[in-house]
């Protein structure tokens, strides 16, 4: 029975260091020479992917929303995004934390509680940029999403093709992409 639990808790522990040594590595790389200070502003939501079961059934009634990247005195930021949910506008703000190197930040899921990663993969900062997150939902259910942000709400189509490209290299199938159509709801006065 001893040797069982010492088993037991020798492959636990071999599971809890590899978590730790997968979550300490990137799974995409970063944006170069990342610039947080260019990254700020204003950013339409324009394209995402995801392995979510929500997003699968949510995907066709999605519409791009707007969000501001402001900077934080810990030298994070805050992601303040306003959508449409439900025929409301609803704006929400996440903390996004530095989480190692320049560009790769964290922040913890306000539904699950669980914490994701962010990582600025690309971007030109005034056209567009793109972002990949990762991290657990639930009962441990992996979570991956592919976004692309653009500075206006009709990015170039070499733009969408380098997200789909992105996406698709992060094992997003061509119908977990999708290109949320424009709106004019929750976008007053930010045009």
């Amino acid at each position: 029975m001893t040797a069982l639990h010492t088993l037991w808790m020798g492959l636990v522990l071999l599971g809890v260091l590899g978590v730790l040594q997968t979550r300490a590595q990137a799974p995409v790389s970063l944006q170069p020479n990342f610039q947080q200070d260019k990254f700020l502003g204003r950013w339409f939501t324009s394209g995402l992917a995801s392995n979510s079961s929500w997003f699968r059934e949510k995907k066709n009634v999605l519409s791009m929303c707007m969000s501001v990247v402001a900077p934080t005195a810990d030298g994070g930021l805050n992601l303040t995004s306003t959508f449409l949910r439900k025929e409301q506008c609803e704006t929400r703000t996440l903390l996004l934390l530095p989480a190692g190197a320049p560009g790769c930040y964290s922040y913890t899921s306000p539904h699950w509680g669980s914490t994701h990663d962010v990582w600025v993969v690309a971007t030109n900062y005034d056209e567009y940029a793109l972002l990949y997150t990762a991290g657990t939902k639930g009962l441990g259910q992996d979570f991956h999403m592919a976004t692309l942000y653009s500075r206006t709400q009709t990015p170039r189509a070499e733009i969408k093709e380098k997200f789909t490209t992105f996406a698709k290299t992060q094992g997003f199938t061509e119908d977990a992409i999708v290109f949320l159509p424009q709106t004019d709801k929750c976008m007053e006065g930010h045009k």
